[in-house]
């Protein structure tokens, strides 16, 4: 499994990505169905940190499920090619159609915890997203537009203000704050 190897040759960026990939490798290896919503304990789930072509801006949705503005992306639900989930989930929540990786290696791993919540009027159980993340370029021009069943509204944030608009302290200090560490990273690294 493509996935699986990917998140093998993977090297964390901190503590949290370390033991977080070693629990989503022994997912990927023991459990049943983790691609699949069916596997109502744990799956895997894709998101994006959008940047514009300059990098100096972050693409986010006020998500209403968290009622935060958040990255984006979405389950797998079947689908092993997680990049191309990434992709879809970008498009699908941003009307955005001009998106491409920056890179197609994985960006980020993590565990985030799902409480329970109703969804189209069934009752969906607390569980864990094994989670990973790509660097995604869109084009900042193309026109956004809501999802309403999951957002009301998308826009573009500097990345300090992507961090300052969320309302989840978890994931402002834990993951947005992470990605935009690593988007310097990644920066250094391309000159």
């Amino acid at each position: 499994m493509e996935i699986l190897e990917s998140i093998e040759r993977y090297i964390p960026f901190n503590d949290q990505e370390e033991r977080d990939r070693v629990l989503i490798l022994r997912a990927l290896r023991e459990e049943k169905n983790i691609f699949s919503r069916e596997n109502e304990a744990m799956h895997m789930t894709a998101s994006a940190w959008v940047t514009n072509e300059t990098q100096d801006r972050v693409l986010m949705a006020y998500h209403n499920l968290y009622d935060s503005w958040s990255w984006l992306g979405g389950h797998a639900d079947g689908e092993c090619d997680l990049l191309s989930v990434a992709l879809r989930e970008v498009c699908e929540e941003s009307g955005i159609t001009r998106v491409r990786p920056a890179s197609e290696e994985i960006f980020s791993l993590e565990i985030l915890t799902v409480d329970g919540h109703e969804k189209r009027g069934r009752y969906v159980p607390s569980h864990l997203h094994l989670n990973v993340t790509y660097l995604l370029i869109a084009d900042e021009d193309d026109v956004l537009r809501i999802k309403p069943d999951e957002n009301s509204g998308v826009k573009w944030f500097t990345p300090k203000g992507a961090v300052e608009a969320s309302s989840e302290p978890w994931f402002r200090t834990r993951i947005y704050t992470k990605l935009n560490e690593k988007l310097l990273r990644f920066q250094e690294q391309g000159k």
